[in-house]
Formats: structure tokens, C-alpha cells, sequence
């Protein structure tokens, strides 16, 4: 693939005008270089449906002097998965990085993590960190999904998945056709490549605002990565349905021997009642995951959207090499 620019950023923005400014000024400060004619850096930019002026300062952004801008509205919310996947779609680097709009990632980290990556020969590289600056409620959960991802994708062990990463272009270029509507960017990552490195980088408290994952949030996320792309919750409730059968069978055994050698044996309501309501619940439990799979397949044959743009503005720079000239009104296009 023929890329314009070396690297390409693309940052959901959700909630995010009060810190989008400082992230993408301090970006523009940093000095990417390798791309054809000197272009080093461009900056996407996905408004996912965001309730605040995020698009406004957005689009005022694209007006300012230095690296070219991409700005993606979305239709409405969709989440950050659906809205990185919208970026990568209209991303041209040779290598691209992901990363929220929260300065918790310290831009300067971005250069570090692109050059790892170009200079290590690497498909993807993850970041990690000695010390994450999130309430432990969410550190617990993304540890209770980082030990599913184990188990479930093809994920090396001990890789921690984080939402600062960087990917080549190829790699981009695979999971881009993906048009599920749930999708889980690093479970499509891993089914494309095992050329995977790690990066230790700093980790901030948020600069503004309160985080936009709520729990809700989190427990849909971690479905995309428990359903979409493994069959092994359904091998989990065969194997709960082998197991639990095998336990009725020993229990009948139990009580058909307990019932021989003692014939005035009353019956137990409280036993019975138990064994029904545990063995109704492990049915409806196993009926839930294969109704979630069905679910799922039923949405995507009816073709739900993974994301709906509505519209696209890309600021042009002739180069990098002139961006050291001020330009205060850029060209914006409006691509679609």
C-alpha cells in the first residue's frame, strides 16, 4: 500500500472539548517524520455522536496551522469500538496508532510507540503500564477481560490489551472489510497477526470530566469479546450440561441406595425445590448464550450498521515540510 503520511492517529471523541484541543496541539508539536515528500503525521478524528460541542471544536481544529485533520462524524453514538473501526476506515499512514481523548495516554508517548513499532519490525504493538490511573472497579474489570482474552481469542499470554496501540498498514487494511455490528478491534487484531509487541508507557489521570465507560458499557464490551469471536461459552454450557447430568445421575444412584437400605426415608420438599431451581437456572443460563449467539447472527444477516457517517471533512497540507509556514484556512474537503 501506498500511504501519504507516516503516521496516522485516530482518536474517538466523545465528551471530549475540553481536553480534544490540548491533545491534538500537542500531537501537531511532535516531529514525525518518514512518510512521501516529508508528510509525516495526519490526525482522525471520529465524533461519535457526541452530546456536547465536541464536533464544533473539532471542525475549528481543522482550520488551525500544522498536521492535517480527518474529522468523522458519526451519525450517533455507537460506542468506541464501532467509532475506531469508522477511523481506521478513513486512515492513510503507514502505521497507525489508536488512542482515547482523555490525555490519559501523554502525547509525547505517540513518537515512542511509532518508532518502536517501525524499527521493530512489528505488525502491532500494545502498550502497558507500571501503574493504570483508573478507579479500581474499572482495573478489576479490565483484568477479570484481559483473563478471558486469554482463553478465549488467540492472544499471547500476558499481553495486556490496551486502547493505546499501534498497527501497520497491513494489518489496518484487514480488519477494515469487518462490518459486524459488535465489533472487538483487538479480537479482530489477533486473528490477523502473532508479529505483536509490547511497550511500557506512562499513564495520567484524566485531564477532564468523569470516564465514559460505565458499567453498562463495560459489560457490553466484554460480550463482543466473549461471543463474537470464539464458540467457547457454547463448549462451556455442553460441557455445564455433561457435568450436571453426571451429578443427577450420582445423586439418583445416592438416593436410590439411601432409599433401599432405609424404607422409612420421608421425601424432602426443600431438596426437591433445590435440585429444580438450580438445574431451571443452568437451562435458562445455557438458553441465554445460545439466544445472545442467535441474537447476534440475526442482527448482522439484517445487516445492522457497525457505524453510520454523516459526513467526513478532510483538511489538506500540501506537506509537512510546509506546515513550518503558518496556515490559517486550510483547504476542507468534504469527502462524503
Amino acid at each position: 500500500m501506498n500511504a501519504p503520511f507516516a503516521l496516522s492517529v485516530v482518536i474517538p471523541v466523545y465528551k471530549g472539548a475540553a481536553s480534544i484541543g490540548e491533545l491534538v496541539e500537542a500531537l501537531r508539536a511532535l516531529d514525525i517524520a518518514g512518510g512521501p515528500d516529508g508528510r509525516g503525521l495526519e490526525i482522525v478524528l471520529v465524533v461519535d455522536g457526541s452530546p456536547d460541542n465536541s464536533f464544533q471544536v473539532c471542525r475549528e481544529l481543522m482550520c488551525q496551522p500544522g498536521a492535517p485533520i480527518t474529522l468523522v462524524n458519526l451519525n450517533r453514538n455507537f460506542g468506541e469500538h464501532n467509532a475506531v473501526m469508522a477511523g481506521l476506515a478513513h486512515a492513510r499512514g503507514a502505521y497507525t496508532i489508536t488512542m482515547d481523548d482523555d490525555l490519559q495516554n501523554p502525547p509525547e508517548e505517540v513518537k515512542r510507540l511509532f518508532e518502536h513499532t517501525r524499527d521493530g519490525g512489528y505488525d502491532l504493538v500494545y502498550t502497558f503500564y507500571a501503574s493504570k490511573q483508573h478507579a479500581a472497579w474499572r482495573n478489576l474489570g479490565s483484568a477479570f477481560t484481559n483473563w478471558c482474552a486469554d482463553r478465549l481469542i488467540d492472544k499471547p499470554k500476558g499481553l495486556y490489551l490496551s486502547s493505546f496501540r499501534c498497527m501497520n498498514a497491513f494489518v489496518r487494511e484487514q480488519i477494515v472489510p469487518y462490518k459486524g455490528p459488535y465489533p472487538y478491534v483487538d479480537g479482530l487484531l489477533m486473528q490477523v497477526t502473532q508479529n505483536i509487541g509490547r511497550l511500557q508507557v506512562k499513564h495520567l489521570p484524566r485531564a477532564a470530566g468523569r470516564t465514559n465507560y460505565t458499567l453498562r458499557r463495560l459489560v457490553r464490551l466484554w460480550l463482543s469479546m466473549f461471543l463474537n469471536f470464539s464458540v467457547m461459552p457454547l463448549r462451556l454450557a455442553s460441557l455445564t450440561g455433561i457435568g450436571l447430568s453426571a451429578l443427577g445421575f450420582l445423586g439418583f444412584v445416592f438416593i436410590l441406595a439411601e432409599a433401599l437400605i432405609n424404607r422409612d426415608l420421608p421425601t424432602g420438599w426443600a431438596s426437591t425445590m433445590s435440585a429444580v431451581v438450580l438445574l431451571a437456572g443452568v437451562q435458562l443460563l445455557i438458553l441465554g448464550v445460545m439466544g445472545e449467539y442467535l441474537g447476534r447472527m440475526f442482527l448482522s444477516a439484517n445487516q445492522k450498521p457497525q457505524y453510520v457517517v454523516r459526513e467526513v471533512l478532510r483538511a489538506e497540507s500540501a506537506s509537512q515540510s510546509e506546515s513550518d509556514a503558518p496556515r490559517t484556512s486550510p483547504n476542507l474537503t468534504a469527502v462524503r
